[in-house]
């Protein structure tokens, strides 16, 4: 059997898969019925390893195993693979979810706690900086920072840059929206991004900028959050960010942003 090495490395990313795994499936899939003995030589693997990876096989739900002698294993259709691969990693995650959620007032998290107050004293206010790499992880910092809010979130982004964080931030930010905290999103108001605008508008205040090109969020005038690259020139996995927690410039970017502020025409004025 002739599988493409790229093929294989798909299925290993796609279904978490090992590399003898991988090949024992799409060997018996190929065959239909087979035993151990044929799928190694077809799949390439040490018969030593065929019985532990088909009885792997068995378990995550990719083959069945044939009643009779020689025992013989069944390849389950990969539609019905999928499904239940699915399930097997929301069953996974679930569990993770629960772990985690059990440290919740547990001895383990006050200790953590202790530990980082006790070194956050020592921490310099010039130290409390950092350039955090991926969109992903940029994401996951906003909420962060967000989530501490107590008085006010100021953002000012891209259009496209508007959509993806309604996708990301829009919870986070109706919770912050009941509780009395003014949110503030400065964006250019275009015919792609209206719809979130319109949806966003509810909960934040929004208008349309476009005479300036920016992407930054400053939180409580204490933190800010602000990317060194256009999102238009730069792939999502090299997207940067620079975080700090700095009142005296964070106070300098409201004060200029505000400013910048009463020129800018609101969402509901703009005629697309």
């Amino acid at each position: 059997m002739i599988v493409k090495e790229e093929f294989l490395s798909n299925l290993r990313r796609s279904f978490d898969l090992n590399l003898y795994e991988v090949r024992i499936w799409t060997a018996l899939l190929s065959r239909g019925v087979s035993t151990a003995g044929e799928l190694s030589d077809i799949g390439n693997v040490p018969r030593s390893r065929a019985y532990d990876v088909l009885e792997s096989l068995e378990k995550k739900g990719f083959v069945v195993m044939k009643l009779g002698k020689p025992i013989k294993y069944i390849a389950v259709e990969p539609k019905e693979v999928v499904e239940r691969a699915k399930k097997l990693v929301r069953n996974s995650a679930d569990d993770g979810l629960k772990k985690l959620d059990s440290l919740k007032g547990t001895p383990v998290l006050k200790e953590l706690d202790l530990l980082h107050k006790q070194g956050i004293e020592f921490i310099d206010a010039s130290d409390l900086s950092g350039a955090i790499r991926g969109r992903h992880n940029l994401y996951m910092h906003l909420e962060t920072m967000i989530k501490k809010a107590e008085k006010n979130v100021v953002i000012m982004t891209t259009s496209k840059g508007l959509i993806r964080k309604v996708d990301s931030l829009k919870p986070e930010l109706e919770r912050l929206a009941k509780k009395g905290i003014k949110i503030k999103i400065a964006a250019p108001i275009t015919k792609e991004s209206s719809v979130v605008i319109k949806d966003l508008s509810k909960i934040a205040e929004i208008r349309n900028v476009n005479k300036i090109s920016a992407r930054f969020c400053i939180v409580d005038n204490k933190e800010i959050m602000f990317m060194v690259k256009d999102d238009e020139e730069v792939h999502p996995t090299y997207d940067i960010g620079i975080w700090t927690s700095t009142p005296y410039f964070a106070n300098a970017l409201s004060s200029m942003f505000e400013m910048a502020w009463k020129d800018m025409q609101a969402s509901d004025k703009i005629k697309l």
